[in-house]
């Protein structure tokens, strides 16, 4: 395996030999990315996890009231006689 203090030093090595406008650059490269990432994560309607599993429990609390009443209504429909036309 190598050793992650040669690897550490190699990487300073080589940093320190990139020309400092380069480095300039890739440094405001990298900030410019992170602001535009920001700035469209920020347009998302994203929400929460917990914010999910509400609606979730919601949803199923709702078509659980909706399967009661489809089966009061069928039971009600049932016991009504026909009516004439």
């Amino acid at each position: 395996m190598f050793d992650s203090k040669k690897i550490e030093q190699l990487a300073k090595q080589i940093t320190d030999n990139i020309p400092a406008g380069v480095r300039e650059a890739a440094d405001n490269l990298e900030s410019k990315v992170k602001q535009t990432l920001q700035q469209q994560l920020g347009r998302l309607e994203v929400v929460t996890q917990d914010e999910l599993d509400v609606q979730k429990q919601m949803v199923l609390h709702l078509r659980q009231r909706i399967d009661a009443l489809e089966q009061r209504l069928v039971a009600v429909e049932s016991q009504e006689p026909p009516q004439a036309s």
